[in-house]
Order: structure tokens, then C-alpha cells, then sequence
């Protein structure tokens, strides 16, 4: 399967019997990609000319997350998913607005509220950070109960590995009992916006 990103760019869904392979890119020939592999639980394209890498990475039953390298110091990353009041500059899905109320000292238990759009609707959403690690995590709930988080792991001072995780495992019984997420469609649609928001992250520090 593939999702289609602006300007005739695709990122491509490859199942293979040890893992998920993902590439975005150009076709032709300086749009392939040799394959390897990472750590258990890892699978990767590495990227060849207009290529780049996005990692699927199995984080468990219930979570949908991918993982990216990014040429910026952790610090500077951190600092962005940290700060609600930036998060649209990481929004790839097209969803995220503004926030309209966020606490002078954020931390665990603070509450944000953000405001939304999806499939034309605007609406508005109150969220409550559940981890905050310096320069390491950052994670909130959503109020139907599942949670995003941002990870971020420092490989050279100059390059990141970021992962972001839709987590919907402890959701509630009688959701992920009626497979809610699934048959919605939102753990699907979440893995494309997670995509989409990490290669426009990927992007921003291309070239630098």
C-alpha cells in the first residue's frame, strides 16, 4: 500500500516475514533504496539520492508508531514537543490549530487545550501530559484515553532519532474490546498522519 504525500511524493508500506519497510521518496533510479535491517523490532530503508528513512517500529499490540532521523540536536527537538504551543509546527496531519490555554509550568498533570480540525469540523480538545523527560520524552493523554508521545534519542550531537507512538492500549476495555480504533479507522489514519508529520519534521532539518 502506499500514501501519496504533495508534489507526486509516496511512501511505501512493503510487509516482509521480519518486519514492515517504509520509504518515501522520488521513483526512478535514484529513488532506490538498499534495504537492511535494525534492532529487533526495527525495520528500515535506507535512503538512496531524493530518498529518506521512516522506521515502522512494533511497540506493541495496540500502538502505532514510526521513527525518524533528524539532522538538529536533540535539545532543539525536545523543546519543540515540549511546548503545546508548537505543535502545529510538527503537525504533518493537518488537524492541529492553535492552543488556546497552556499552564506557565508545564509538566505531568498540566493541561492544554488545543484547537482541531478534522474532515472540515473545527472542534477543540483538552489533553494531560502523563511524561515529561528532559531532551528524552514527552507524552500526553487525549481525553478518550489514548495517548501520543514523542521519544527522542540523541546519535551525534548534531542528529536524532525521533519516535512518535499512537498509543491506545489501555484506552478503555469496551473500546479496545469493539476494536473501536481499529474499525474507525483512526489506527490506520494515525499511522499516515505520524508518517506525513515526521517526514515535514525530517524535511525542516534536511540539508543543514
Amino acid at each position: 500500500m502506499s500514501y501519496r504525500y504533495p508534489e507526486g511524493v509516496s511512501t511505501s508500506v512493503s510487509v516482509y516475514p521480519h518486519g514492515v519497510l517504509l520509504s518515501r521518496g522520488c521513483s526512478g533510479e535514484d529513488g532506490r533504496a538498499a534495504l537492511s535491517w535494525d534492532s529487533p523490532g526495527r525495520s528500515a530503508i535506507q535512503p538512496k539520492g531524493d530518498m529518506m528513512t521512516v522506521t515502522v517500529v512494533d511497540a506493541g499490540p495496540r500502538r502505532v508508531s514510526r521513527s525518524v532521523e533528524v539532522a538538529a540536536p536533540v535539545a532543539e527537538l525536545f523543546a519543540i514537543a515540549a511546548d503545546p504551543r508548537r505543535h502545529r509546527e510538527l503537525d504533518g496531519s493537518g488537524t492541529v490549530r492553535d492552543n488556546i490555554k497552556v499552564p506557565a509550568n508545564f509538566g505531568v498533570g498540566s493541561k492544554f487545550s488545543t484547537k482541531m480540525k478534522m474532515f472540515g469540523v473545527p472542534y477543540r480538545i483538552t489533553s494531560t501530559v502523563t511524561e515529561l523527560k528532559t531532551n528524552e520524552v514527552v507524552e500526553w493523554r487525549h481525553p478518550l484515553g489514548h495517548r501520543w508521545r514523542w521519544e527522542f534519542e540523541p546519535l551525534s550531537p548534531t542528529l536524532t532519532r525521533v519516535t512518535e507512538t499512537f498509543d491506545y492500549h489501555d484506552a478503555g476495555a469496551i473500546k479496545n474490546g469493539l476494536k473501536y480504533y481499529e474499525r474507525m479507522g483512526f489506527a490506520k489514519a494515525n499511522g499516515s498522519g505520524i508518517e506525513a508529520t515526521l517526514a515535514k519534521l525530517h524535511d525542516r532539518y534536511a540539508g543543514r
